[in-house]
């Protein structure tokens, strides 16, 4: 140039190649950076595969209210959730039992009155079954986080013959050098009290040189749980109660000496009591009568 300074130079050729640098640059960088903002929402989902939290706006559940055959249950595990929301000691907790009594509902439940009541500080995080050898990752992104209380929830949990994560996760819950984060407490759902089948116990039982050790090593992951929850099938009374609260709540006009027989006729075809039973009977109600199920 007639200054003497250099000629620009022309980027426009590597633009294309930097931007695709740019991409997997990204594409590398450490995946809890990408979840998202912890203040958002009261509730997430962890996606143990992509290692971030996705927000959940719409929780599906129901009112605590609507629970009915578990009082002492609901009543404790509220108790503690209140507890560890305010920042006070409170236990892991394992809600094992029979299928369709509300051990899922309950978790959910108790968040939502605890949450209402506490301005958001209390977060429900879901974690699934087959996501829990990630569960030390998730640990590490909410550690941090003391501004919020981490309520990490499991459904459904349970370990089968050939699983052997159940080792990490005890680690994780009590028995690690870091230990459980003081904003962090862990609620599970099973059907098994151990959470594992009994066949399991029972070859670990015949194959050891120790058979007692063997069992005990497997029995002490329900032992990191400090608070058990048994749920145990309804009764009858307590069936048609549950049935009746429904229909109170979502104004199911309908002859009560009729709705009773068609109640019992319908635990009947299904050979079952509980809580699911009695909402999918109120539903099937609620369809016959043109009516919808919202408050």
């Amino acid at each position: 140039m007639a200054d003497g300074s250099p000629p620009a130079a022309d980027t426009s050729a590597i633009e294309p190649l930097l931007a695709r640098i740019a991409t997997a640059l990204e594409a590398l960088a450490p995946r809890s950076s990408r979840s998202a903002d912890l203040t958002v929402q009261t509730a997430y989902v962890w996606q143990g595969d992509e290692q971030i939290l996705t927000p959940v706006p719409d929780v599906s559940r129901i009112d605590l209210d609507l629970l009915q055959g578990i009082d002492r249950m609901r009543d404790t595990l509220l108790d503690n959730t209140r507890r560890f929301a305010e920042g006070l000691p409170a236990n892991n907790a394992l809600l094992w039992g029979a299928r369709g009594m509300g051990k899922s509902s309950l978790v959910k439940a108790v968040h939502a009155t605890v949450t209402d009541a506490n301005n958001t500080r209390l977060v429900l995080v879901e974690i699934h079954r087959e996501d829990i050898a990630t569960l030390p990752k998730l640990m590490a992104i909410l550690r941090p986080v003391q501004d919020r209380r981490f309520l990490i929830f499991c459904d459904d949990l349970s370990f089968d013959h050939t699983d052997t994560s159940y080792k990490s996760l005890k680690a994780v819950l009590e028995g690690g050098i870091e230990g459980r984060p003081e904003n962090v407490l862990f609620y599970a759902t099973s059907n098994r009290r151990h959470l594992m089948p009994r066949d399991m116990m029972d070859n670990e039982r015949q194959r050891a040189i120790n058979p007692t050790e063997a069992v005990e090593e497997m029995v002490s992951l329900s032992d990191r749980f400090g608070l058990w929850l048994g749920f145990h099938h309804c009764s009858q009374d307590d069936y048609l109660d549950m049935v009746r609260a429904y229909c109170d709540r979502f104004g199911l006009d309908a002859d009560w000496h009729d709705v009773r027989a068609a109640a019992i006729e319908w635990t009947n075809t299904r050979g079952a009591r509980s809580g699911r039973v009695a909402w999918q009977f109120v539903q099937d109600l609620a369809g016959r009568l043109g009516k919808t199920l919202t408050d």
